[in-house]
């Protein structure tokens, strides 16, 4: 009886651990429409594609495969690597990703434990516009604008929202991408900040008994602004999930009223 028991709690290890395994490696696009009365009409609408916390995986071609033609534009929300992977991979994931269409990135944490310059510069050769405290603007025919900020890392003390602020226009609707969800603190509703982009806390990565330090990936409406967190598409440390499955985001901008 004893054995027997023995038995079924290894067996029922091991087929959690392999559960745990497959949830890190999932290649899951979650599908979001947000309605603003405030959005820009002329631009009918706009899809953006956000991936964080990508750390050591590759992005696979099936993800690219199920937003090529969706989006606009892809926002990478930091930790696009970590110490330890090679910077060919990274290039691999740049190259897959600008499939989709324009990228554009913010640091996260993870990212100042590589060689940081280097990756400044496969980033610029890349062709992907970096974040860093600035903004890019697009104009619609009819002279409306939608302004993409973002920040530099928060956790170093690197981030200045005034700075991407200043870089905006002030009439435009604005969405923030920051590898950190807890910018909202620093958000105003004079800043008018209608969107924030966020990843970093892995959606707790590990639940146990639907327990974590870190809730699961969301989106939530604060006082002053929206805010996406994502479970993030990667791990660190041991390639495990539970209860945060791997997530990547198709986020679609319209206007009108959420019911």
């Amino acid at each position: 009886m004893i054995i027997f028991l023995v038995i079924l709690v290894i067996l029922g290890g091991a087929l959690l651990l392999i559960y745990m395994v497959r949830q890190a490696f999932l290649n899951k696009v979650m599908e979001h429409e947000l309605l603003f009365p405030d959005f820009p009409e002329s631009f009918g609408k706009v899809s953006l594609f956000f991936i964080s916390d990508i750390h050591r995986r590759t992005v696979s071609d099936v993800i690219i495969n199920a937003v090529k033609g969706k989006a606009d534009v892809v926002i990478i929300g930091g930790d696009l690597t970590e110490k330890g992977v090679p910077f060919d991979r990274v290039r691999a994931n740049l190259l897959k990703l600008k499939q989709i269409g324009p990228v554009y990135f913010v640091w996260g944490n993870n990212d100042y434990e590589v060689d940081f310059r280097l990756l400044d510069a496969i980033l610029l050769e890349s062709g992907v516009k970096v974040l860093d405290n600035t903004a890019v603007t697009f104009e619609s025919e009819q002279g409306e604008k939608i302004c993409l900020l973002g920040v530099d890392d928060l956790n170093q003390e690197r981030d200045r929202l005034d700075l991407a602020l200043l870089d905006a226009h002030e009439k435009s609707f604005k969405i923030l991408a920051s590898h950190y969800p807890s910018i909202t603190k620093k958000i105003h509703s004079q800043h008018e900040i209608r969107l924030v982009l966020s990843g970093h806390t892995h959606g707790g990565q590990i639940h146990i008994f639907g327990f974590s330090p870190q809730k699961r990936g969301c989106i939530k409406k604060l006082e002053n602004t929206i805010l996406l967190i994502s479970n993030g598409f990667g791990t660190t440390s041991l390639p495990l999930r539970l209860g945060a499955p791997a997530e990547t985001h198709l986020i679609t901008l319209r206007k009108g009223n959420n019911r």
